[in-house]
């Protein structure tokens, strides 16, 4: 049997392609003290991430979402955040060289996101890729978010290939689904933000993979 080609490498953003949680986590932890609560483990709000600013803020104040309470609280949040944007975020390990190689053969790349634009964009511009993601596709570009297919389908035909020639990589289980869902090959990280109840290898990805070392290997083998 010939060996699947792939045309693009598309990625999650959060906990995926860039490590995002020393921002993230500085402005919960700025919201917790402000709240008179103190900081809180690092690693136990890392595991939250992936569940998107509203959880953060749930577990800083103690107030679910509906409660009128809560959304100025949630913009306190996204404006302490929007300050930190791109100061300590990184790239994971080795991703930076690989996609570069990535187009230097021919391949597109991208993100998908359920980021909102006003954050996933700057942080972008603020990420030392070279050349930049070819498509960014947040949920301001669509009527339905991930796990809905909708956003991994625009972002192949942005890129102007087939979701059969595309891999979707992500950390969470809603990642996954979107991915399998356009047709895309799909790939699981075990290095996100991911909860201690979840596991990766029972989410129907076509691939797990343990760290970002292992995914850029996998990349290369594939150009």
């Amino acid at each position: 049997m010939s060996q699947r080609v792939f045309d693009a490498f598309v990625f999650d953003l959060d906990g995926t392609l860039v490590d995002t949680a020393s921002e993230l986590i500085a402005a919960y932890q700025k919201l917790c003290i402000e709240l008179g609560g103190g900081e809180k483990p690092f690693d136990d709000a890392r595991k939250l991430i992936s569940h998107g600013s509203g959880r953060l803020v749930t577990e800083a104040t103690g107030i679910e979402e509906g409660d009128p309470r809560w959304e100025p609280y949630r913009q306190q949040y996204l404006d302490w955040y929007e300050e930190l944007l791109g100061s300590t975020a990184q790239p994971y390990d080795g991703l930076v060289a690989v996609l570069k190689a990535a187009h230097s053969a021919g391949k597109k790349w991208g993100v998908v996101t359920n980021k909102f634009r006003r954050f996933a964009e700057p942080l972008m511009n603020e990420m030392p890729f070279e050349p930049s993601a070819g498509v960014l596709v947040t949920p301001c570009d669509v009527t339905h978010a991930k796990p809905h297919p909708e956003p991994v389908l625009l972002a192949a035909s942005q890129l102007n290939v087939s979701p059969e020639a595309m891999v979707y990589v992500g950390d969470h289980i809603r990642d996954i689904a979107s991915g399998n869902a356009a047709g895309c090959f799909t790939v699981a990280v075990k290095y996100g933000y991911i909860e201690d109840h979840d596991n990766p290898e029972q989410w129907g990805a076509d691939l797990c993979i343990d760290s970002p070392q292992a995914l850029c290997q996998w990349i290369r083998n594939q150009l």
